[in-house]
């Protein structure tokens, strides 16, 4: 071990938390969907480096290039809270090809009522796996409450979709015919996100104090937590389903564009995932992960977890405390 080399600091990323622009290069470096080729070989060398260079016992001649990539991949793949190793398909890194290609088929095949039920159930079921992998995980989650939030949040998703369509048929234009899988989306997510969180909102998220030190558990930090979390992924989504039909809706009345229509999926897709790749770290860098709660809101909506919060904590001043919002 080189000891004129500056040691990395694994315990905290390598920009500023507190300030968004700090945040988006933070999530530009775990979002990178190359991160989700990696191997769960390549994934497990990296934590065990990790592991060795915290006890200062990494091999000789180890760079801090490499220790660096090795936090990255720790970071992209493995859950912040229990450290446990997550699914492939609901890691953010996953998200811009796993988002890309369910949200070009829902913009394209909007037309017929069974592709729509389909495509929405296939983005909810997304979803699901993708919140739930995201999860505060200091909170327990059984499969009867998983379920419930899956199929709540699919319903809701499908209903809105069908209705909105049927409504729109013959009242609308083309256009505004293709908003209707965006609003499907964000209905869905206002519903999805707090019933796959539910246990959080019922028994509080656990929080910190500036030690990193757990003094208790709040519903209000739960509640702030989520919305938060439901804001971001609305917006994260919000431009490709937006933009996007309004780009293909002029794009197509070219005379080439028609003569090409079994590539207008792909077209769709591709154009999503253009922006997809920069709104899925812009999305999680809206808000700061480790999300802050001033002691005086906990004194005013949770007075009983203030005094044990209090009582807990061995801070003088406590002002905040902190919590993993989640993602």
């Amino acid at each position: 071990m080189d000891e004129t080399v500056t040691r990395v600091n694994l315990d905290a990323p390598c920009w500023d938390q507190t300030k968004f622009i700090g945040r988006l290069k933070y999530f530009f470096s775990i979002t990178d969907p190359r991160h989700a080729l990696a191997s769960e070989e390549q994934l497990y060398k990296a934590k065990e480096l990790l592991a060795l260079y915290r006890l200062g016992k990494e091999p000789l001649g180890t760079t801090n290039e490499q220790v660096l990539y090795a936090k990255k991949l720790y970071e992209s793949a493995f859950h912040p809270d229990s450290g446990e190793l997550q699914n492939v398909f609901g890691r953010m890194s996953f998200q811009v090809p796993g988002g890309m290609a369910i949200t070009g088929c829902m913009l394209q095949f909007y037309r017929t009522t069974s592709a729509v039920v389909f495509w929405q159930w296939v983005n909810q079921s997304f979803n699901a796996l993708v919140n739930y992998t995201n999860r505060n995980a200091q909170s327990e989650l059984s499969l009867r409450k998983i379920a419930f939030a899956y199929i709540s949040a699919t319903t809701s998703a499908v209903i809105t979709a069908v209705g909105l369509k049927n409504f729109l048929k013959h009242r609308a234009s083309s256009l505004m015919q293709r908003f209707v899988p965006f609003a499907a989306v964000a209905a869905a997510n206002c519903v999805n996100i707090p019933l796959m969180r539910q246990s959080e909102l019922t028994d509080g998220i656990a929080v910190f104090d500036d030690n990193g030190q757990r003094v208790t558990e709040s519903k209000v930090a739960a509640a702030k937590a989520i919305s938060q979390v439901v804001f971001s992924r609305i917006f994260m989504a919000a431009p490709g389903m937006i933009l996007c039909p309004v780009i293909m809706e002029n794009i197509e009345k070219y005379r080439w564009m028609k003569q090409v229509k079994p590539f207008h999926a792909p077209i769709q897709t591709l154009i999503v995932g253009c922006f997809l790749i920069f709104m899925v770290p812009i999305g999680c860098a809206l808000f700061p992960q480790r999300c802050s709660l001033k002691i005086e809101s906990l004194q005013r909506w949770e007075p009983e977890k203030y005094a044990v919060a209090i009582e807990m904590s061995k801070v003088s001043n406590l002002t905040h405390v902190y919590f993993n919002k989640g993602l």
